[in-house]
């Protein structure tokens, strides 16, 4: 082991050990210190706006000059408004009910034993994110609501910013009381750290959450010696039913697909029943083209207009990110189900149709975390379903699936109590 990385392994050691000791404070922290330091974070935060507006500014600088695409781009940007609504969800998140301490379960034995399943925290939470430096504060601030300590791994695009969003927060936690060790970010770029963060540092990470591109979750899954909340892509598809308002369609498809490219919630390919070919692609394709989206589609898409691009295999396996989607024609629900069986990511489709029974069969067989009827998927997001925010979108079926929100971020105990009780 070389001097760099004799370094690199001492710090990240001392982060380790300095997140369990935080953990043990926060574990056992009330309801209301916890929503202090919350609160003063999110102050403190609107504080250092100018210094966080200015990391960002380089970040942004930096990935221009690498020649960084417009969905990259627009995930790393902040701006006045967007930090506003960073502070915003860390107030969010703290005046959500405590998710630790909740009674599960109860009941007693014939014994005359009381058993009590409650919410406890997992403990030490690392978070590997890449670019989305918002990411600081919503996994910050959902691992402390939840009694969890937090080891932030940033990527060297977003380190500035992130940097700058993590002080901001320690720096409100220690004025609240609350150890600044609660919220870490890791002050290296090397990859390294990364390894030792999905070896668990000892024993001191408990779970790790990626939040990133293929090649970051494929890695975690790969090398990771302590249990991962798996987020590998977003993959999403609508399907446009032959009982579908064609206005509605419309409205979620442009929303679905462009409301922001670069998230994982975007819609990445458009599903059309073959019945309403006639009445409903022609339109919907004009419309994504004329907003600037590129179409690539099957056979039967590419008749229907010279500028929609010829869909190969590869487009159907890939999540864009950008103002791309890919189209094609299905033969009704079951065709629908077949596609989606076959190519999705298990993160999040639609179904847009005014059949009730379609639309219940849709979300009863699509086995994805979040199926939705008649609604955009870019609603793919804990702020939207009331949690304040999220730590990612688990598309594994263990411990927590959709948005990871304070709830999913504890497990349990049993508590028994007795009178006296012997096991004969």
């Amino acid at each position: 082991m070389g001097g760099a990385e004799r370094e690199l392994h001492g710090l990240m050691q001392a982060i380790g050990q300095a997140a369990r000791a935080a953990a043990a404070s926060l574990a056992v922290m009330t309801p209301q210190q916890k929503d202090a330091g919350l609160l003063a974070a999110a102050k403190a935060l609107r504080a250092s706006a100018p210094t966080i507006l200015a990391a960002n500014a380089l970040d942004l600088q930096d990935a221009v000059h690498r020649g960084t695409s417009g969905s990259f781009l627009d995930r790393l940007r902040l701006d006045g408004a967007r930090l506003e609504a960073v502070a915003q969800a860390v107030e969010d998140i703290a005046v959500l009910p405590d998710p630790v301490g909740r009674v599960l379960a109860h009941w007693t034995q014939p014994n005359g034993l009381m058993f009590e399943r409650v919410a406890t925290p997992l403990g030490v939470i690392g978070v590997i994110f890449e670019s989305r430096p918002n990411v600081t504060a919503d996994a910050g601030a959902l691992c402390l609501k939840s009694g969890n300590a937090a080891i932030l791994r940033a990527g060297s695009e977003s380190f500035r910013s992130a940097s700058a969003i993590a002080d901001a927060m320690r720096t409100g936690l220690q004025q609240a009381g609350i150890p600044g060790d609660a919220i870490q970010l890791v002050p290296s770029k090397d990859r390294a750290a990364v390894g030792m963060m999905l070896q668990g540092l000892d024993q001191n990470i408990d779970v790790i959450v990626p939040r990133g591109g293929r090649s970051l979750v494929e890695r975690v899954q790969a090398e990771a010696r302590v249990p991962v909340f798996a987020h590998l892509e977003g993959l999403c598809h609508i399907y446009i039913d032959r009982a579908a308002d064609l206005a509605m369609a419309k409205a979620i498809v442009l929303n679905a697909k462009l409301r922001r490219t670069g998230v994982c919630g975007a819609a990445e390919t458009l599903l059309i029943d073959r019945a309403c070919l006639a009445s409903h692609a022609q339109p919907l394709v004009a419309m994504l083209i004329g907003v600037g989206c590129e179409v690539r589609g099957d056979p039967a898409i590419a008749a229907l207009d010279p500028r929609v691009v010829p869909a190969v295999e590869q487009d159907w396996h890939t999540e864009y990110l950008d103002a791309i989607i890919s189209v094609a024609v299905v033969d009704g629900l079951d065709g629908a189900l077949a596609h989606i069986a076959r190519y999705s990511s298990h993160h999040t489709d639609a179904v847009i149709t005014d059949d009730k029974a379609t639309a219940e069969r849709f979300l009863r067989e699509v086995d994805s975390a979040i199926v939705l009827h008649n609604a955009s998927t870019q609603f793919a997001d804990g702020g939207e379903f009331g949690f304040g925010a999220e730590i990612g979108i688990a598309t594994g079926r263990m411990h927590a699936r959709g948005p990871v929100g304070v709830e999913q971020l504890t497990s349990f105990n049993y508590r028994v109590r007795g009178t006296g009780q012997i096991r004969p």
